[in-house]
């Protein structure tokens, strides 16, 4: 069900061109920022980190926190992203030498847990930097995607991340570039169909894939069992 539902978004919205970012380390700082704001947002404070030639991860942890707090004040929540910053280059050059290269040669698991030990990084971002700055073949989860599969009684609706994740994980194959561009149709239809208020059902895309959506259903729901094609 899940692989039907990647083709009808595919067919319907083609590839998303995700993560944008020059380089791995540009995605990391991204997967940062981007937490509770725009895109665009994020792109003006990366913007300013590359005008003052910061971007780098000496560069990032040497900088004072007052300043860069200024440079990225267009992600909000600038003075408390700038702490999450500074903690992840601490602990990048006291783990790993400051090197993003050392970093991903860690397996997939131990890499995640030492991710989520970080102030300020939770499963979903580590997981965005896991697999598009990394390519580790982790499935990212996100607010648009539960959304989603809760509304059509794929998964329940306080259902957790993780057991979201092995939704995900349970039904396809450990592909890094499937995951990438899954997560990336997935908030495409989020955004332009399964808005959170006046969703567009009868244009979805997926209407003819999946079960019909339970709109308006508060309890949670059993979700539909999916015969497994990947990882457990």
């Amino acid at each position: 069900m899940l692989h039907t539902a990647y083709d009808a978004l595919f067919a319907a919205f083609g590839p998303q061109h995700w993560w944008p970012g020059d380089t791995p380390f540009e995605v990391v700082v991204g997967a940062i920022l981007t937490q509770n704001t725009a895109w665009s947002n994020v792109e003006r404070a990366i913007a300013n980190l590359k005008r003052e030639r910061v971007l780098s991860p000496r560069a990032l942890r040497d900088i004072h926190p007052r300043r860069l707090a200024r440079l990225i004040r267009p992600s909000g929540y600038f003075n408390i992203k700038a702490k999450r910053l500074k903690d992840f280059m601490r602990w990048l050059f006291a783990a790993h030498g400051g090197s993003l290269t050392r970093m991903f040669r860690r397996d997939l698991h131990t890499l995640r847990q030492q991710l989520l030990a970080v102030n300020g990084i939770g499963p979903e971002t580590a997981d965005s930097i896991l697999l598009y700055a990394g390519q580790k073949p982790i499935f990212v989860v996100d607010a648009y995607t539960k959304r989603i599969l809760s509304r059509h009684g794929l998964v329940a609706a306080d259902a957790s991340y993780d057991d979201v994740q092995r939704l995900f994980h349970a039904a396809l194959p450990a592909d890094v570039q499937l995951y990438n561009e899954f997560h990336a149709l997935l908030v495409r239809l989020g955004k332009d169909y399964c808005q959170k208020r006046q969703p567009r059902c009868v244009e979805c895309p997926l209407r003819a894939v999946l079960p019909p959506s339970r709109i308006g259903v508060q309890t949670s729901v059993r979700p539909v069992r999916l015969h497994s094609q990947g990882r457990r």
